[in-house]
């Protein structure tokens, strides 16, 4: 199955290296993509670039494919289920949460110069960031790429409530599922909530398991493919 790889915030494609790896040895293959405005020089890109860039990989993909979004870009991916309901098999969320309808895609942290640049490790002491070493921190934040304004800022819609058909899969790395399971039936997260099938898959990392634990991600969304 073809399955389209997202990073969030300040990541470009190739965060996704190791994952891809192992996905094309489990028979996938893998589609790590490179954002407007995260990776391809755009500073002008909006957050409307980036839904079209999601969406045009997958009518460009065979079949149905899986979409994996990575902390903010999990709204990508759900907007790609909005969109394109009929065409894709299954939504893949890791370390985040779908972005209700009317609200900023990503508003979370200082924009200046018309771009809301990598914060530095401060705002990720804890459970996020503690399974990265020195090395990864440095490498991360060397190759972070500043998010134009109008990205983080957009407005996210969503129209078609096809949407909650498309079967989800909650990866979750620094949270647990009890966790994610308690903010959902709190009405914390509207969508899931809403979303008539909802997996979760523990995978004990900090947010950015792909780094971490490119292997076992790799075989956990192995897993959710196998189980469309």
């Amino acid at each position: 199955m073809d399955i389209l790889l997202i990073g969030g915030l300040w990541l470009d494609g190739s965060v996704w290296g190791g994952v891809a790896s192992s996905l094309e040895s489990l028979g996938h293959r893998p589609v790590p993509l490179t954002l407007p405005g995260q990776g391809d020089g755009a500073a002008s890109a909006t957050l409307d670039d980036q839904v079209a860039a999601v969406l045009a990989a997958v009518d460009a993909a065979s079949g149905r494919p899986m979409v994996v979004g990575h902390s903010a870009a999990c709204t990508l991916a759900w907007l790609a289920a909005d969109r394109r309901p009929e065409r894709v098999a299954k939504v893949a969320l890791i370390g985040g949460v779908p972005t209700p309808d009317g609200q900023p895609y990503a508003d979370f942290f200082e924009v200046r110069d018309g771009a809301m640049a990598f914060p530095g490790w401060e705002p990720f002491q804890g459970p996020d960031a503690a399974d990265l070493d020195e090395e990864a921190r440095r490498a991360v934040a060397a190759s972070a790429v500043p998010v134009p304004e109008a990205v983080a800022r957009g407005v996210v819609r969503l129209t078609d409530e096809r949407r909650f058909d498309v079967p989800v899969v909650l990866v979750c790395p620094e949270f647990t599922p009890a966790q994610a399971r308690e903010w959902i039936e709190a009405g914390d997260v509207p969508e899931l909530a809403a979303a008539g099938h909802v997996d979760f898959a523990d995978i004990g990392s900090g947010h950015w398991p792909m780094i971490t634990r490119p292997a076992e991600l790799a075989r956990i969304l192995d897993a959710a493919v196998r189980a469309v």
